[in-house]
């Protein structure tokens, strides 16, 4: 998998590798649930939204993903209900993409706490 026409790493048009080729999802029943997976598969915590209609740009031959379906669980894309690959009633219009949150440090996590009149950093590791 990756994601292609971001300003980073971590957001941009979803493309898959089928059968050696890779080839776009189409947007029909995308939604942050399958954003999620797409993020997480790619070793990031989260996604942050689930844009459509070719948000990064208009892919290029195959589509082959669509009704993409995710519960949000899932590990892998190709694990999420979807039609038989390569069936599509989709053009790269309707190429979908994510953008993914930021990758925590493997060190530490940092939180803020803050109130109007206060605030807290505090640092924990795991």
């Amino acid at each position: 998998m990756r994601l292609l026409g971001g300003n980073w790493n971590g957001e941009g048009r979803v493309e898959v590798l089928h059968n050696g080729a890779w080839g776009t999802v189409c947007d029909d029943y995308w939604d942050i649930k399958d954003a999620r997976v797409v993020c997480r598969q790619l070793g990031f915590p989260d996604a942050v939204s689930a844009p459509t209609s070719a948000r990064f740009g208009e892919g290029s031959g195959n589509i082959w993903l669509d009704n993409v379906s995710c519960l949000g669980t899932e590990g892998l894309i190709k694990d999420c209900p979807h039609r038989e690959w390569g069936k599509h009633d989709c053009t790269h219009r309707e190429d979908a993409s994510v953008i993914c949150s930021r990758k925590y440090d493997n060190k530490y996590s940092t939180v803020l706490l803050s109130s109007p009149v206060w605030s807290c950093t505090l640092f924990v590791r795991p």
